[in-house]
């Protein structure tokens, strides 16, 4: 099992992202990264998906001050009204499960909104994500994600699945909760969406 890198050549990840039609920012903290994406949304109807990050960076709180925000993890309206609503939003914002030194971008999903979402047509599409979703290939980058990311987040909604219990690593169940429904890869940014942004954070951030 594939765990975090500790540095990587930021300018040959850069270079495979662009190849892919994807532009990388980085930031040193999460503060950083939530003031440039506040600086760069206003005025907007902006869709969330589920995301350990993005909560921990207060992001869904800063944006909506001068944008309209969708996100089924508050209490504004019901979850598949804020899903619905976030599919259609002009600026789609969530997370990653693994991202590859070589430029793919891994989502594992259980309800499938959050990559249905990503695969939409958008102004812009941002996917913030911490240092430690990093690995060095596509391979590792869905390593991470079915066996680090996954089990943390069933052990997080209390899940009764084998992984849940100790977080260690997928056993590919049969469990009537299984949140691991759905793999999808970006090789490159949908045709549909406007503009893609990698958001790089060199912090740990969500799982």
């Amino acid at each position: 099992m594939y765990d975090r890198r500790t540095s990587m050549d930021i300018g040959a990840f850069e270079a495979n992202l662009k190849w892919r039609g994807i532009a990388l920012k980085v930031f040193d903290t999460k503060e950083e990264a939530a003031a440039y994406l506040t600086a760069s949304i206003k005025g907007k109807t902006v869709g969330f998906g589920g995301s350990m990050t993005l909560e921990e960076m207060g992001l869904y709180e800063k944006l909506k001050k001068e944008n309209t925000v969708y996100w089924h993890w508050r209490e504004e309206m019901t979850g598949d009204e804020a899903k619905a609503k976030a599919y259609l939003a002009d600026v789609y914002i969530t997370s990653l499960n693994g991202v590859a030194e070589t430029g793919e971008l891994v989502n594992i999903d259980g309800s499938g909104n959050r990559v249905a979402a990503t695969l939409t047509k958008h102004e812009r599409l941002y996917f913030v994500v911490g240092e430690n979703k990093i690995a060095p290939d596509l391979h590792r980058a869905i390593d991470r994600a079915r066996n680090i990311a996954s089990p943390l987040n069933a052990q997080r909604l209390h899940r009764k699945t084998p992984c849940a219990v100790k977080a260690d690593h997928c056993y590919d169940c049969k469990s009537p909760e299984r949140i691991c429904r759905s793999l999808n890869i970006l090789w490159e940014k949908p045709m549909q969406i406007g503009a893609c942004e990698l958001i790089l954070i060199r912090e740990k951030l969500g799982y």
